[in-house]
């Protein structure tokens, strides 16, 4: 796994509080724990500070009728994204909530590329946005969707934040 940023905690961006020691390494281990990440071959190529890059290597196996990576795949990449770049501000210990896609142009290219930030970070949940490109053999980016959710942490809540 190649990573650019290789940081052991995180300060969250709105609360100052910092999380358990989560790595690159440790987040790739994760991802590769799921069995469908494994089948779509997604690695984690940044880690850290509020942020998250996930990538897939487009292939002829995720792609829809017409030929374009398929919708579900580019759900699948941000959904991802989005908590794991979460995981860095809440905890290693998180789900999603919920988060919409807006898909912005039919996606096609050799790399799929889903790159989360955190926007906001409470006590136990995080918004964050996600942008979705695809890279093609000259390297040159196409956006192709757009993507924001709420990720919730899934650490028992302390009985000070239940009163």
């Amino acid at each position: 796994m190649t990573s650019k940023t290789a940081k052991n905690s995180t300060a969250s961006k709105t609360s100052g509080a910092t999380t358990p020691e989560l790595s690159p390494d440790t987040a790739q281990q994760v991802l590769d724990s799921q069995p469908f990440s494994a089948l779509v071959g997604a690695r984690i190529t940044e880690f850290g500070d509020g942020r998250a890059v996930l990538e897939v290597d487009v292939r002829e196996e995720l792609t829809q009728q017409n030929g374009f990576l398929h919708g579900g795949v580019l759900s699948y990449a941000a959904d991802n994204a989005l908590t794991f770049a979460a995981g860095t501000t809440l905890g290693a210990a998180v789900l999603t909530g919920g988060f919409s896609i807006q898909y912005v142009r039919p996606a096609s290219g050799r790399t799929l590329s889903a790159r989360a930030e955190v926007v906001h970070t409470g006590r136990r949940q995080a918004v964050v946005r996600c942008d979705l490109y695809t890279t093609d053999d000259e390297g040159a980016e196409t956006l192709c969707a757009v993507a924001q959710g709420t990720v919730l942490s899934a650490r028992p809540a302390r009985r000070e934040e239940t009163r």
